[in-house]
């Protein structure tokens, strides 16, 4: 009995393509003793110090004195690696029990659709997830039989969340005597109050997703539930020239043409964005809940983070998704494992480190910041408020989101064209997907 942890360097590739190596995966067959063998085999790509990483190596302590016959291996994979090679190595027969796999249709509905994932509704009623997981939450874990995410059986079960939200450089608003926004009005008083101070209030990036998801903020302002559900369900048809696609594109355009965002944000990177921001730079930035733990150690200001002001709906979802392959030797035991990490006791440990929980109750939290950010992300839970991402709808749309907001930064395109571009992108991604 014991857990092993692998680490996979520059030869990862080669062996995920390579089953002879993978042998620790197989769960079953006999000991050297002549007695049944039991291993339960779990690949993720969580680093040992973040809150997933320490919420996971919890559950696999509860699991491992729950089933003190069955050994452990961890095989710690990277994003990039499953991504780019679980539909080869799951059509194999040496294939992990379970696997921490992305979220949409080009991913986790993708391999749901080629047969590669067992299906979990049955479990996931027995066990009780169907019910504790918000609405919002479980649309990432059902796709239907082409792939779409949304309905249908259940393939995945996410335990932790992420969110969009809004941190703040409290000196610099204080400093300049700009009271916070809780409002859409006054966050664009603060925006101009900033501007006429000689300050770019809004930190920025074109060449990668912060764009594309401040863009996508300014949607679901104007926007409802309505729209999320045409947009990334394919719930009927969006009106790319409608109210909301219009007004979001256009504001996005005068707070450019304002001063609000840099004219060379256009070719900056998220990195870029956040090492500006954490300096001091600039008073507002606009990303996701995964900045937060960076944020917390190297900011030497005093900050806060709060939602998009005046919005009930935000960019955001579950966090990646727990996996059974439909090869695994051991089903049964990596389904035990997946309700332990839904368990309170583990969803405390992702609360207490920052992450965010999704199945917890009465969890209290000492560190006032990630009190404050989680929440933040309980407030949108409680409201059905996830709206996913602006790229996830159709395969390739997040290079062209990106394309199409540097041409609007820059002032080659018109807010019109900019929607032509998206709108044209995502009704062949659309048809590609939908068309028998």
């Amino acid at each position: 009995m014991h857990t092993s942890t692998r680490r996979w360097g520059a030869t990862a590739v080669a062996a995920l393509l390579a089953p002879a190596v993978l042998t620790a995966c197989s769960s079953g067959g006999p000991s050297a003793d002549g007695g049944d063998a039991s291993t339960l085999t779990i690949w993720h790509y969580e680093n040992d110090e973040s809150a997933m990483g320490q919420a996971w190596a919890r559950a696999i302590e509860i699991f491992e004195s729950e089933h003190p016959d069955v050994t452990v291996e961890v095989e710690k994979q990277t994003f990039e690696q499953i991504q780019k090679n679980a539909k080869i190595v799951l059509t194999g027969d040496d294939v992990p029990d379970v696997m921490e796999y992305n979220k949409g249709n080009a991913t986790a509905g993708q391999l749901a659709s080629q047969g590669l994932l067992a299906p979990l509704t049955e479990v996931a009623e027995e066990k009780g997830w169907t019910q504790a997981l918000p609405a919002s939450i479980a649309t990432t874990a059902q796709y239907d039989e082409n792939g779409l995410m949304g309905s249908g059986e259940w393939y995945g079960v996410p335990n932790y969340g992420e969110f969009v939200g809004v941190y703040l450089n409290d000196d610099l608003f204080a400093a300049n005597g700009i009271a916070t926004p809780t409002t859409f009005e006054e966050l664009e008083a603060a925006l101009a109050a900033f501007a006429a101070a000689g300050i770019t209030p809004l930190a920025e990036a074109g060449a990668e997703y912060p764009l594309g998801q401040l863009w996508y903020e300014l949607v679901l302002h104007y926007g409802d539930r309505a729209l999320v559900d045409q947009y990334q369900l394919f719930d009927g048809d969006v009106d790319w020239h409608g109210e909301a696609m219009t007004q979001a594109t256009e504001k996005l355009a005068e707070w450019v043409e304002a001063g609000y965002v840099a004219p060379d944000s256009a070719g900056l990177t998220a990195e870029d964005m956040g090492t500006a921001f954490i300096s001091g730079e600039y008073p507002i930035m606009v990303s996701g809940s995964w900045w937060f733990g960076r944020l917390q150690s190297e900011i030497p200001f005093a900050w806060s983070q709060t939602l998009f002001p005046g919005n009930d709906l935000h960019p955001g979802s579950s966090g990646n998704l727990w996996v059974v392959p439909t090869n695994a030797d051991s089903p049964d035991l990596a389904q035990d494992f997946i309700d332990i990490t839904l368990r309170p006791e583990v969803q405390e440990v992702l609360a207490q480190a920052g992450g965010l929980p999704v199945a917890a109750d009465d969890v209290t939290i000492a560190d006032p910041k990630t009190a404050e950010m989680t929440e933040n992300f309980q407030a949108v839970l409680a409201e059905d408020g996830l709206a996913f991402y602006p790229d996830w709808p159709v395969a390739g749309f997040y290079d062209v989101v990106v394309s199409q907001l540097q041409s609007l930064v820059n002032g080659s395109k018109t807010p019109d064209e900019v929607l032509d571009g998206l709108e044209e992108a995502y009704e062949q991604g659309k048809a590609d997907l939908v068309t028998p």
